[in-house]
């Protein structure tokens, strides 16, 4: 659902522009891997997120996040070195329970110069210092020095990917366009190190890290309904090697604009279900201390006849990226318990502000 924050963005950016032409999402056009893990340069906007759980050898939890996103201005490329026609913008936090909130950094940068970059073909993206490649053997490798913190990951994968909607057609609204696509790669093996915060803002020696990560990799041109007010999503690896994704885009009202869910099972076997068989209730609420906003912090989602209880690894994981996005969100490592316990990230967004869409 992070795509269509790039979108809102780029959508500003250019209200008292002519509307330029983007390539459509259409039904019936199956993702081609790994040659879609790359970008995709004539759609509005793309996004590659990757969340995780992690453990420090002496067992200590934290998440991350690390978000790649690119956005066509509709501007024509000029053909130096400098590329208008493309906007590269990065996110990444780390949720770490011994330092008290989410801290993160975020980035942004017209393309060009070998600086900012999302290559086609494969996975490739770049921001200054920050990187996301993916090699010929599938593993990704994630590198950010961010203000206080830095991630240094690799990401082995353990499961093919896993196409969302119909072959990766995934529907966002009630109208057929109103879709992008998309595809996750659940149940990544994670190695590698991170440097953790401190209070005094001072630099420690990295630590190595181990635990499981999401990747979800999206592109579209077009955004939510025009009654939207924000969004819940919830992507999780769960325990026994099963996946699961789900999502509820809200009116302003509360009720469901449109909903979905995708449930894979550890043989491969997936399940899609539609807008009428998943719902997110909020539990319980907490109040951010620096923007009063109130996030539904702890829910409880059904999907189907499945349960589950959404549980944060800490309350205070509220990402503001009014510098770069525009966005001020909840975004955070969540425990489920019910019918398959596991770990993942819950996301929610139009809680501080309901989102302007534009009416398509």
């Amino acid at each position: 659902m992070r795509v269509l924050l790039c979108a809102l963005l780029f959508s500003s950016m250019t209200a008292f522009a002519a509307e330029p032409a983007f390539a459509p999402v259409v039904p019936g056009r199956a993702i081609q891997w790994p040659r879609d893990s790359g970008a995709h340069p004539p759609y509005r906007t793309e996004w590659w997120y990757a969340t995780g759980w992690l453990e420090t050898p002496d067992h200590q939890p934290m998440g991350f996040q690390i978000t790649f996103f690119r956005s066509n201005t509709g501007k024509k490329a000029s053909g130096s070195a400098f590329d208008p026609s493309q906007l590269i913008i990065a996110h990444a936090a780390l949720s770490d329970p011994a330092y008290g909130r989410l801290v993160h950094d975020q980035n942004i940068a017209r393309q060009g110069f070998g600086l900012a970059y999302s290559k086609e073909g494969n996975t490739d993206v770049k921001l200054d210092a920050w990187r996301m490649t993916r090699a010929p053997d599938g593993r990704y490798s994630v590198d950010a020095d961010a203000a206080g913190f830095a991630l240094h990951l690799t990401f082995t994968p353990t499961q093919p990917p896993m196409m969302q909607g119909d072959q990766g057609f995934s529907r966002k609204g009630p109208l057929p366009e109103q879709a992008s696509y998309y595809y996750s790669e659940p149940q990544l093996k994670v190695t590698g190190s991170v440097v953790r915060p401190t209070e005094s803002g001072k630099a420690t020696a990295s630590v190595a890290v181990t635990g499981r990560a999401w990747l979800d990799h999206e592109w579209s041109s077009t955004l939510l309904s025009s009654d939207a007010a924000g969004w819940d999503w919830i992507g999780a690896n769960l325990d026994d090697g099963a996946a699961l994704m789900a999502f509820k885009v809200r009116a302003r009202d509360g009720h469901a604009v449109w909903a979905h869910a995708a449930l894979r099972e550890p043989d491969g076997r997936t399940t899609q279900f539609g807008p009428g068989d998943v719902d997110f209730t909020p539990e319980r609420q907490w109040r951010s201390p620096r923007t009063n906003t109130v996030y539904p912090v702890a829910m409880n989602v059904r999907v189907g006849g499945m349960r589950w209880r959404l549980s944060p690894l800490m309350d205070d994981q509220e990402l503001d990226s009014r510098d770069s996005t525009g966005a001020l969100y909840w975004e955070g490592a969540v425990t489920l318990s019910g019918d398959k316990p596991g770990r993942g990230y819950l996301e929610l967004t139009g809680y501080a502000k309901t989102l302007e869409v534009e009416k398509r």
